[in-house]
């Protein structure tokens, strides 16, 4: 029978990772890399079954790049703490590396925004690869939006990952800022060309609209006009952070 590790980045989890991890009970080993937490999270994940390697925060990529070398199984699946594998799904992933017609398989999400389930938006299907043969798997270095890789051959499964996201206002604003800053750092590694403010201003408008009116937004009602606001506003503080990272990196020291 092929084996399965779990790898899930987690960092003041308390709320998420007993859930998480009870939902990955059927994997041979699950292990959490816990980046600092205070609230307890790395307590709670071992005594939910997980091995728990507490480290520093190197980035999203390079943190999974560690999980996937520290696994023993012969596939490894990435799960955040937020996500959740549902019954069909555990079926759906036993079969699938028990007779596998594939290297690595992208797994769709179903994403919650402030407690409402989000089905347009560009939230849907949204396929994301999450699961590949241990020896195939790497993951990009991106700081923030970092993606799982296979040398090999892509398919895909038909059964969702519940990811519980934004769980609230408090949890957008906090993204928000942390989201806009991850992704300045990661257009400052690419030496992006710097841009005006009318720049950010129409990267955020656009962000707008392609989110409500180009993917349907206005389809999941206020959640979706939340939504459409917030992509637009993370875009146009993107574009200000990094402004100011190419300003801090110019100046003297």
């Amino acid at each position: 029978m092929a084996t399965l590790s779990v790898i899930i980045v987690a960092k003041n989890e308390a709320h998420n990772i007993v859930e998480c991890v009870q939902s990955c009970a059927f994997a041979d080993q699950i292990l959490v890399l816990d980046s600092g937490s205070t609230d307890g999270t790395p307590d709670l994940a071992r005594q939910a079954g997980a091995q728990v390697h507490e480290t520093d925060w190197p980035g999203y990529g390079p943190q999974q790049q560690r999980g996937i070398s520290w696994a023993s199984s012969d596939w490894v699946l990435s799960l955040d703490a937020d996500e959740r594998i549902t019954p069909a799904l555990q079926q759906e992933i036993v079969q699938a590396i028990s007779t596998p017609w594939a290297d690595g398989y992208r797994l769709p999400r179903l994403s919650t925004f402030c407690g409402e389930f989000i089905h347009h938006s560009g939230w849907r299907p949204d396929y994301t690869l999450r699961l590949v043969k241990r020896e195939l798997a790497g993951f990009t270095d991106h700081f923030l939006h970092a993606h799982m890789t296979v040398q090999g051959r892509k398919a895909d499964l038909r059964q969702d990952i519940i990811h519980y996201s934004y769980r609230d206002l408090h949890d957008v604003l906090d993204k928000l800022d942390r989201y806009s800053s991850g992704n300045a750092k990661d257009m400052l590694s690419k030496q992006t060309p710097a841009k005006g403010l009318s720049h950010a201003l129409g990267h955020g408008f656009w962000a707008f609209f392609r989110t409500f009116i180009l993917r349907a937004g206005f389809l999941d009602g206020s959640a979706g006009l939340m939504l459409a606001i917030y992509n637009a506003q993370c875009t146009y503080y993107k574009y200000l952070k990094y402004r100011e990272l190419l300003s801090k990196r110019s100046l003297p020291h």
